[in-house]
């Protein structure tokens, strides 16, 4: 594997990229498409904008354990033991005059500090990417429990004047302040807590076909102070 850090915005956020995360990711690909279900996931308020389905366990298991001394590393997390992980595999398949308005802009999985998103792309550069942002009325690129009131209030606000479509730059609400490009067994590694959204273009091919669509699998891993 081939690991990069990169710091974005303001606040200095770390980000993490690693290429070549496996030695046969097509394996994982032909899994997703054979062995598994998905199902839509999304609700009339917004949630994940497509399809979900589990991923499987040894996946799981050896992709954290090889991560998470640089994640530890890279994030300075200090005395930490590893508290849970979850995975599934994702499609993005929901056109965007479908969108609820919260699925427009950018989100935060959690306000906890010892949560990561650890996102592994199972696609190609024709979906995207990731993208992080600053909120422009609060200034905010990462929320914390403190932070949550100020900025659900001017979410709230802003929220009904979202065109329907994915956000892919800078609008009059939010900055983007980086991004990292999808590519073929690329993983990116951020705080759940950081501003983020797919990068999900107008024309990107959005199938329910594992082979053909956009196919992640997004790992969120907790931590505890040891």
């Amino acid at each position: 594997m081939e690991v990069s850090l990169d710091r974005v915005g303001a606040e200095r956020e770390p980000v993490l990229t690693v290429e070549r995360a496996m030695v046969e990711p097509e394996a994982l690909v032909d899994y997703a498409a054979r062995e598994v279900r998905f199902d839509p996931v999304w609700g009339p308020r917004g949630g994940y904008p497509g399809l979900r389905a589990p991923a499987p366990l040894d996946y799981v298991g050896a992709l954290v354990r090889t991560l998470s001394p640089t994640i530890e590393r890279a994030f300075g997390l200090g005395a930490v033991k590893l508290a849970k992980a979850e995975c599934s595999f994702s499609l993005v398949t929901l056109p965007p005059e479908r969108l609820a308005p919260l699925q427009r802009i950018p989100h935060v999985d959690t306000t906890d500090p010892l949560q990561f998103a650890i996102l592994h792309y199972l696609c190609d550069g024709r979906f995207g990417g990731t993208a992080f942002y600053r909120h422009r009325a609060t200034g905010f690129e990462t929320l914390s429990p403190e932070r949550t009131a100020a900025f659900g209030a001017a979410r709230d606000r802003e929220v009904a004047q979202t065109e329907a479509r994915y956000i892919v730059g800078d609008t009059v609400h939010y900055q983007r302040i980086g991004s990292v490009d999808a590519a073929f067994d690329r993983v990116v590694v951020y705080r759940s807590r950081l501003l983020h959204s797919g990068i999900i273009a107008p024309d990107a091919p959005l199938s329910e076909d594992p082979r053909k669509g956009r196919l992640t699998a997004n790992i969120f891993v907790n931590y505890r102070p040891a």
